[in-house]
């Protein structure tokens, strides 16, 4: 091959890498390009549209009115507004088939436009599905039962058996509470301020959807039919065995109960300066409480001893009407006990929103604030229950 035309093929050849080049150059550039139009497509839509990515944010602008829609799972864009529309109709059916009023409507709209812009999601975070993206690992049922909107529904206003996990109906003072405190208060939301930025489309979504939200409630009793015969009505039948859900069963969620003692409970401290007792403690105090999880409680309390030697002897000498065996509703301020296949067992202050502050959990001798669920998933403790603030002993 002569030298002249060797150099002309090298010649073609670096030309035509270059062009390659420039090519995948300009084709990145593109697609960056359309990138940033959707993001800011997506960022320029209503003020009050939710963001994308966390929880109760699926990406979607509650402006987006296009026509369609249709049952089972749903996804922003088409039909939205007819679907959030017919979604807002059967939340409402739920809520007066079981007496409640308006305003019990209200929060639940609310709600769903935070966590779903009130579309039955079948995706969410980790396991979260349908219009309140609740979720089955919490207790709230089947993937299979919370796709179905009057079973969400239902789920949400009432809550599972024996109040685990909690409805709006078994939050204490809800019809008084701001709407979004009241939303809150069901859905444990990692942002709790979120809710009350949807009530003027809630209230326009109503509007159109023919709801009255000024309806007086008539009773508030749970509707026995969750539009699905083949399920059960809450959660704990055989449709959700083996979600890990049942009350009482290791690593299932504490939620807060209903405060208040009986009479004879006397404490030097109130249940409010214990707590804060407690987490003070858990912030700066020192290494001195290794193994001494009831005399913790005493002092949180403001005793000086409990006057029991162990925690497990102190919960089987609790009087039996004090003692609520498995239950994982405690209020904030309760001593929760566990069986911890030892003499002493242990016992810890439960501070509310499913913390206690307990000793040698994170760091042997120190308290510290931690999930209740710890003791049985770290420890692989059996949790007996819960009981007041009571020392008859304490001194």
């Amino acid at each position: 091959m002569r030298a002249r035309d060797a150099a002309g093929l090298l010649l073609n050849a670096k030309g035509t890498v270059f062009k390659l080049k420039a090519a995948a150059v300009v084709s990145v550039v593109l697609v960056l390009c359309l990138l940033l139009l959707g993001l800011v497509a997506a960022l320029g839509g209503d003020a009050s549209a939710v963001g994308c990515g966390d929880r109760g944010r699926p990406g979607a602008g509650p402006g987006d009115d296009d026509e369609g829609g249709g049952a089972g799972a749903q996804r922003p864009g088409e039909g939205m507004r007819k679907a959030q529309i017919a979604n807002a109709e059967t939340i409402d059916g739920v809520a007066k088939e079981g007496g409640l009023s308006g305003r019990a409507t209200l929060i639940a709209l609310m709600t769903a436009m935070q966590e779903s812009t009130l579309l039955n999601l079948d995706y969410g975070d980790r396991d979260s599905v349908g219009l309140f993206q609740q979720r089955p690992v919490a207790g709230w049922g089947t993937p299979e039962q919370i796709m179905q909107p009057k079973y969400a529904a239902k789920m949400f206003f009432w809550g599972g058996d024996d109040g685990d996990p909690p409805g709006l109906t078994d939050i204490r003072g809800w019809e008084s509470m701001k709407y979004g405190a009241a939303a809150q208060a069901v859905q444990r939301s990692a942002y709790p301020d979120l809710y009350d930025q949807h009530e003027d489309y809630a209230r326009g979504i109503a509007r159109d959807a023919g709801i009255d939200l000024n309806r007086r409630g008539t009773g508030g009793s749970a509707p026995g039919d969750t539009g699905d015969p083949g399920k059960p009505d809450k959660p704990g039948g055989k449709g959700c065995e083996d979600d890990g859900a049942k009350p009482g069963e290791p690593g299932a969620p504490f939620h807060d109960g209903a405060a208040g003692w009986p009479a004879e409970v006397k404490n030097p401290r109130s249940t409010k300066d214990a707590i804060a007792a407690a987490r003070e403690e858990a912030r700066s105090g020192p290494k001195k409480w290794y193994q001494m999880c009831l005399a913790f409680t005493a002092y949180a309390y403001g005793w000086s001893y409990s006057g029991v030697g162990y925690a497990i002897d102190h919960y089987k000498e609790m009087p039996a009407s004090m003692k609520h065996d498995k239950d994982r509703n405690p209020p904030p301020g309760a001593l929760m006990y566990w069986d911890t296949g030892q003499r002493a067992g242990h016992v810890a202050v439960y501070l509310g929103d499913g913390q206690i502050a307990s000793n040698d959990i994170r760091r042997p001798g120190y308290i510290d604030v931690v999930p209740a669920t710890e003791i049985e998933t770290k420890w692989g403790a059996t949790y007996l229950g819960w009981a007041p603030p009571y020392f008859p002993k304490g001194g």
